[in-house]
């Protein structure tokens, strides 16, 4: 073993294709991959040891990976590119078309280089003092970076603050963070170690994924040392050192790459982007089922548009205890009938369900004789405190716990025509040593693999449903999860507390989420916890929460009302009508969600993504982008009767609301109306929506796109997805549209499938040059 002041001196011992293999003669092994141009790792083992030889985050481009994970030297889905290697002075260089890579023999001392243009620009480099542990201090893993003047940091999913992570110090250990404080809470639910550096000045950007699964911790700049200069660490309480180096030099192109890196993202059914109504209050009262009934007549009552409903645990109650798979027949008597009662209006039900099964399930003795809790050495439960008293949690690293949750799921809920899941309070809080999980026939200390036990709790949920309904593209939601939980679940960001500084906090946790490649996402709209939302909070979060992926409004108010459309009369009528705006803004969400799927691009995203050379957007605002055509800006404070958006530079932009076209490159002041949120859309824009009048329970689809032209001459083109909204495979019916602007005319030429009807084609409001209209059909 090194001593610290006699660091390992490497070596080349090894080349194979896409892997160079370095050793020191104290017996440390390094491993150097070059995977892409732009996609280089690291993998650093002291003494030779891999801990963990599997993985469950890298999936290149892939749908999934295999149940009991990839092998970590598995290269399958990169290109493998050639690149030149170069030894001299104690130091190795390896170069592709895009990175350039240096090694410093002695340490393993790293330094990255990206090309941009035909320079090289320094991106990184690891502190030149004990940038890693090499048996010195422990058992714990750590990587020193320096830190560079004028860098930001980006991304480790839903962190509380700003998006910008500079100067913190942040814990990724999943945990329960009911009614967390946006602003300052942490850890939180999520566990995704991988974050984006920029350096604005320079239009430089790179990421960093670190493939573990343990517990850590990242360090921004809060901690500094006189020894070592400015620096930032990761620090993982156990595990490997196995690190993902993705070249920018764009912001945009790290987020698409590391997305990709991690998977492919699910596509679900199109009913999953519209109002999701839910509450605990109804399933914890006694008439749960009547409860339930009366939304429906509510919706109906007030000609509130809504396609599913979150059934809150309640439904699985024994006394006050929660039982996942149980249903309390007192409070639904009739569980099919209720689910049709549902669906007969078109409104889908996502269950809750628990992977924790408390001391006195009805279940609990059957799944502890089959082995299929996480347990002690001696086959003992290992007990853990839960939601309502001590349970064992199941261990999905054993396949057999897994078929067990399959078919539960199948035969309480999927049987009785509750089509979805939505997978809760799955953070798998276990912290004694002594836990063990199967691991897949090599038994592991379970506090080693709580995100994967979330990865593959969601895994499960997903084949029970593609079990089902083979002909039916799946949909679940999961509060929790880690890197590659996108390729199976829509989430939301837990469990929030009701406040004016939550939801300013809360579009900065979305987009943090969204920077980290986990991009279908939401809130709990109104706030989960605390008081209840007065008229004018709701009325601004709900114009907030149209322009998520997910858009719930949930609850568990401290004074036992629930987050209902209807909760201030006074404005009832206008939350009516921001959901039915986004039901005409539907066509474009999905469209977007499409594009996550097959080009990685974030949803929502900050300004600086499709404007990076504008140093405005810098500026860390209240605002964001839906995808690249709507720019919009909540408001966050109350007593607001207008505000102040800045408007980014490069494209002129149309109020959505007057039509009135802005210049970009300058900040404008807004009327704030509760009824119209505020929200601009790009010159050169194309959006489908849904422009027929909409009801309760009585879905109308009359489609049109709105052509944003520009202000002058010019042309620009456009595609838009389609297909019937469910069906596996999916059925691409997409069309196409080319637009040309004259001084006196527009002309907009569009391609859809033969027998298809073509969208009605809508402009600004203002916009006085007439529209010439060609349809061709393809076949």
């Amino acid at each position: 073993m090194s001593s610290i002041a006699h660091p390992p001196i490497f070596a080349l011992t090894d080349r194979a294709p896409g892997r160079l293999t370095l050793q020191s003669a104290d017996g440390h092994i390094a491993h150097v991959f070059v995977l892409e141009h732009d996609i280089l790792r690291v993998l650093a083992l002291p003494e030779g040891r891999l801990d963990q030889p599997r993985t469950w985050a890298i999936a290149p481009g892939l749908d999934d990976v295999p149940a009991e994970g990839r092998d970590r030297f598995d290269l399958s889905g990169f290109s493998l590119p050639a690149f030149e290697v170069a030894e001299s002075e104690g130091r190795l260089t390896l170069t592709t078309a895009k990175v350039r890579l240096t090694v410093r023999m002695t340490g393993l001392l790293c330094a990255w280089e990206i090309r941009r243009g035909g320079d090289w620009v320094l991106a990184a480099r690891d502190r030149p003092t004990q940038a890693h542990n090499w048996g010195w201090w422990d058992e714990k893993v750590y990587h020193y970076l320096r830190r560079e003047p004028g860098e930001r940091y980006f991304g480790l999913g839903e962190r509380s603050g700003k998006m910008d992570r500079s100067g913190r110090r942040l814990r990724l250990c999943n945990v329960d963070a009911m009614g967390y404080d946006a602003r300052t809470s942490d850890p939180l639910y999520k566990h995704l170690p991988v974050y984006i550096t920029a350096r604005p000045e320079e239009q430089l950007a790179f990421g960093l994924l670190y493939d573990t699964l343990s517990d850590c911790t990242f360090d921004f700049g809060q901690e500094r040392d006189n020894y070592h200069g400015l620096y930032r660490s990761f620090v993982a309480d156990r595990g490997d050192l196995d690190y993902w180096f993705v070249a920018g030099p764009e912001v945009a192109q790290v987020v698409r790459h590391l997305t990709w890196l991690t998977g492919r993202p699910a596509f679900p059914p199109r009913w999953s982007l519209g109002y999701s109504g839910s509450t605990m209050a109804y399933t914890d009262a006694p008439d749960a089922q009547d409860q339930m009934a009366r939304f429906l007549e509510k919706c109906a009552e007030h000609d509130i548009l809504c396609e599913s409903f979150h059934l809150s645990s309640g439904y699985t109650s024994i006394g006050h205890r929660r039982h996942v798979f149980h249903w309390n027949l007192d409070k639904f008597p009739d569980p099919e009938g209720f689910a049709k009662s549902y669906t007969d209006k078109g409104v889908r039900l996502v269950p809750n369900i628990k992977p924790c099964l408390l001391a006195d399930n009805p279940r609990f003795a059957e799944a502890k004789a089959a082995g299929l809790l996480i347990s002690e050495a001696d086959g003992e439960p290992a007990w853990v405190q839960f939601w309502d008293g001590p349970g064992a949690y199941l261990d999905f690293t054993n396949p057999a716990t897994a078929a067990w949750w399959r078919a539960r799921v199948r035969e309480s809920l999927l049987d009785k025509g509750l089509g979805s899941t939505w997978n809760d309070n799955n953070e798998f809080e276990i912290w004694s040593p002594k836990a063990l999980a199967h691991g897949f026939g090599e038994a592991r200390p379970a506090r080693e693999l709580k995100p994967l036990q979330t990865l593959l709790m969601m895994r499960a949920s997903r084949d029970a449903q593609v079990e089902q309904s083979p002909d039916k593209r799946p949909y679940l939601v999961s509060r929790s999860g880690g890197l590659g939980m996108h390729r199976y679940v829509q989430t939301w960001s837990g469990d929030n507390h009701t406040s004016w500084e939550t939801l300013r906090y809360n579009i900065k946790m979305g987009l943090g989420l969204a920077l980290s490649g986990v991009s279908n996402i939401g809130h709990d709209v109104g706030g989960f916890s605390g008081p209840k939302p007065d008229a004018e909070l709701f009325v601004r979060w709900v114009q907030f929460g149209i322009f998520m992926p997910r858009f719930s409004i949930h609850s568990w108010n401290d004074d036992q009302t629930a987050n209902e459309p209807w909760m201030h009369p006074e404005v009832t009528e206008t939350i009516a009508g921001l959901i039915k705006l986004r039901a005409w803004l539907t066509p474009y969400l999905y469209d977007l969600v499409w594009r996550y799927r097959q080009d990685f691009q974030p949803i929502v995203r900050p300004t600086f993504l499709d404007f990076p050379e504008d140093p405005n957007c810098w500026r860390e605002g209240d605002d964001f982008l839906l995808g690249g055509s709507l720019l919009v800006a909540p408001v966050v404070e109350p007593g607001v009767s207008e505000r102040e958006v800045y408007l980014p530079a490069g494209t002129s932009w149309y109020d959505l609301w007057t039509g009135k076209a802005f210049e970009g490159g300058q900040a404008v002041r807004r009327p704030a109306d509760w009824a119209r949120p505020i929200a601009f859309a790009a010159e050169g824009a194309v959006i489908p929506v849904n422009i027929a009048e909409q009801h309760f329970a009585r879905p109308a689809d009359e489609r049109a796109v709105l052509v944003c032209p520009t202000l002058g001459e010019g042309a620009f083109s456009g595609c838009v997805f389609e297909d019937d909204g469910e069906t596996a495979p999916v059925r691409d019916q997409s069309w196409s549209i080319d637009v040309a602007c004259g001084e006196r005319q527009i002309r907009v030429r569009l391609e859809v499938l033969a027998g298809s009807d073509p969208p009605k084609v809508i402009l600004p409001q203002g916009e006085r040059r007439p529209v010439q209209v060609e349809i061709i059909e393809k076949s």
